[in-house]
């Protein structure tokens, strides 16, 4: 779960990885909380202007639907379908 108690955690593995690009597996994530949506969000913001990717693949339902219900795909950088849905 990336809930409140896991925002720090996350912010501190991100943190080791900074200067590369990485590629997050998110397929177990049953709940993506806001912070931790913030901390997604800034991390990707912070490697683009670094020159380097932060890719979230593959991701659980779950993460698919709660990115698309904070209208955060573009700022995750997430494809979505034609219907709008996140793959």
């Amino acid at each position: 779960m990336l809930d409140l108690k896991a925002a720090q955690p996350l912010k501190a593995a991100l943190t080791e990885h900074r200067g590369a690009s990485v590629q997050l597996d998110a397929s177990n994530v049953e709940r993506l909380g806001g912070l931790c949506l913030q901390v997604l969000v800034a991390a990707r913001r912070a490697w683009s202007e670094e020159g380097h990717d932060l890719t979230i693949e593959p991701r659980s339902a779950a993460f698919s639907a709660a990115a698309a219900l904070f209208a955060a795909e573009d700022h995750l950088g997430l494809k979505v379908d034609k219907d709008g849905a996140v793959p």
